[in-house]
């Protein structure tokens, strides 16, 4: 058992961070130590827990050995595997061994349908109508947590009667899960870097682009059928891939279809629903959790990365559909900070990639943020005098504490694109000024430079020289700055375009340009010239067709000057004096989105030879402002 759970863990870990890490040689001396802690502080059962339908859920609990006092319980519902089974212990307790010393129960659950649970397993699995009632065999992801929480307060010797949830990703959906209809022993629970949506922001869709690499790499291991409770290490059925340069793998497949042909075949069934609704459809829509988060009773504390290259969108859209739809709650709170999906959890976050943040951000969350929310809901330990919003202000690498978010002290100005290359608070008053250039769908733009074999973390925040070079990627800088600027807030793209085809994305890249003189870090073991980095800030990508309706796509008017309006994420960045702003336009991020075959039509059903190039014109004149309006820290 010791070396299967070893590979149980890693899988976890792989399916709830980034898909590009790179498991390490092996346990630290400090892993060592924490396991240790474990095994002489905690005892552990499984218990099947019987849900209201009848079937079963496979959950292990560990209790403190110290029976001296009552404990919080703290919960985390996974599809993820809470390997290890049987005797084994787990390594550490919670996400952090903060949460073990201070001293909880730890209850990890198989959510239904997955590894060692009972029933079927479905995919961010749709909440019942809203406001509905619940019959006596109605389930969903609320009603599996609330019969959870039911048994264990009842039947779990020592525990204090509350319970908090957390989870980062997937269970971080679950943690969301668990608000409407929240059991009254639940009060405090925390979504961090929670899958949310599906076609409009999180994993597989960002604004109805396809996120093909995330997809398919995730979905070969993840999607496969399982047809009874089974330990992870009997699943035989993985599908296998050979992929040592990302770019020249993607291309090479082609049309979508392909993949179910080349690999799939029919053992994917997510996959095939996917293509099945290529548009935001009432399969998408159900999945939606947001619209059901009202009447919501625990203290949530919804935690994100600004550089999280999965689920940067969920964070940020649970706190506000909470904020909007429960006006008389003082209990919703926002952490965001430098990090990568999950890198609060793990690390010191003092870096990512070639930028520095001066402190550890990471530490700084687990033991002055994290751990006195728990602390407070689930012990009355403490006092509760944390900020609504926590936010992380990378540049000028400070935390800030607001009322609200976004901050009230913002305005909102408007960076436009201009002639030669310019950027700046100005409208243009030109006309007819645009630049002209090829889309080719057999040479897409990369979305980082080098040779990748998966999907990296750091893209989020990677130098882009690479692709200010290229003649398909247009670039538009300010004057040196001189005076920091800080955004805080919203970012919307306005753009104006023509293009020869009938169908086009675009991605809009907000980015810090640094100075000429930029020192190099030091030590630099990895040769990094700072001088003139170009720090991706923000991206995101849109897909044309969907510019006025999810539901229902339309085509572009060959030549016909259109303007595409979209949302992206938003941001916390100090732009320093002496650096400038950057915005870059592209149509194109591979193999990160599959390709735009530049035509109107079902590209989850295109046909290789339906890539045409086309012919784009990007405006910025005074009747075509492109722009990009930001929201400025006064």
């Amino acid at each position: 058992m010791k070396k299967s759970s070893t590979l149980l863990l890693a899988l976890a870990l792989f399916c709830a961070t980034a898909m590009a890490q790179t498991a390490p040689a092996g346990p630290s001396k400090q892993a060592l130590e924490d396991a240790q802690y474990v095994k002489d502080h905690y005892e552990k059962v499984e218990i099947s827990i019987p849900m209201r339908d009848g079937k079963k859920l496979f959950t292990s609990i560990y209790t403190p050995k110290d029976k001296s006092q009552k404990y919080g319980i703290v919960m985390q519902r996974t599809p993820y595997t809470v390997s290890p089974y049987g005797a084994a212990m787990k390594g550490t307790l919670g996400q952090n061994m903060l949460f073990a010393k201070e001293g909880y129960i730890f209850v990890y659950q198989d959510v239904r349908g997955r590894y060692m649970s009972e029933g079927d397993f479905v995919n961010v699995r749709p909440q019942l109508a809203k406001g509905g009632k619940y019959g006596k065999s109605d389930i969903d992801e609320s009603t599996d947590t609330y019969d959870t929480i039911d048994w264990l307060v009842k039947n779990v010797k020592g525990n204090n009667g509350k319970v908090g949830i957390l989870g980062i990703s997937y269970p971080g959906f679950y943690s969301t899960a668990s608000l409407p209809n929240a059991h009254p022993a639940l009060k405090a629970v925390s979504p961090q870097a929670p899958v949310t949506e599906w076609f409009k922001g999180d994993d597989f869709h960002h604004n109805g682009a396809f996120f093909m690499m995330d997809a398919f790499a995730f979905l070969t291991g993840f999607g496969v059928p399982r047809p009874q409770p089974i330990l992870p290490t009997d699943i035989k059925n993985q599908i296998k891939t050979n992929v040592k340069d990302n770019y020249d793998f993607y291309l090479k497949q082609g049309a979508l279809p392909n993949f179910k042909k080349n690999f799939l075949g029919d053992s994917v069934k997510f996959w095939d629903n996917m293509m099945d609704h290529p548009n935001y459809d009432e399969f998408w829509q159900k999945m939606n959790i947001l619209p059901h988060l009202t009447n919501v009773k625990p203290a949530v504390m919804t935690v994100g990365g600004f550089f999280d290259a999965e689920d940067a969108y969920g964070a940020q859209e649970v706190y506000k559909a909470i904020e909007k739809q429960n006006p008389q709650t003082t209990k919703n709170m926002l952490v965001l900070g430098p990090w990568y999906h999950g890198g609060w959890e793990r690390g010191d976050g003092d870096f990512l990639g070639d930028i520095q943040f001066g402190q550890k951000t990471s530490e700084y969350f687990r033991e002055q943020i994290e751990m006195p929310f728990f602390n407070y809901y689930l012990k009355g330990k403490g006092e509760m005098n944390l900020p609504e919003a926590h936010i992380f202000i990378t540049g000028s690498n400070e935390w800030k504490k607001f009322d609200k978010w976004p901050a009230p002290n913002t305005s909102e100005k408007t960076l436009y694109l201009q002639a030669n290359g310019k950027l700046s608070f100005s409208a243009p008053t030109v006309a007819n000024n645009f630049d002209q250039y090829t889309i080719d769908p057999a040479a897409p733009v990369p979305y980082q430079e080098g040779v990748q074999a998966r999907r990296t973390r750091e893209y989020m925040i990677d130098d882009q020289r690479f692709a200010a070079r290229r003649p398909d990627v247009k670039a538009y800088q300010t004057d040196v700055l001189t005076e920091d600027i800080t955004l805080a807030g919203p970012l919307l793209a306005d753009l104006f375009a023509s293009t020869t085809g009938t169908d086009a994305d675009f991605v809009v890249k907000l980015i810090d340009v640094y100075p000429d003189n930029e020192p190099n870090p030091s030590p630099n073991p990895r040769n990094i010239t700072m001088a003139g980095y170009q720090m991706l800030v923000r991206g995101e990508i849109f897909r044309g067709k969907f510019r006025t309706s999810f539901e229902k796509p339309e085509a572009f008017v060959p030549n016909k000057v259109t303007e595409v309006k979209y949302a992206l994420p938003e941001v916390a960045h100090t732009f320093k004096k002496g650096h400038r702003i950057m915005i870059q336009v592209q149509n194109s991020w591979f193999p990160l989105a599959d390709r735009n075959p530049n035509q109107f039509l079902d590209i989850n059903k295109a046909k290789d030879s339906d890539f045409i190039q086309a012919t784009m014109r990007l405006y910025h004149d005074k009747d075509a402002p492109s722009s990009l309006k930001v929201t400025v820290l006064n």
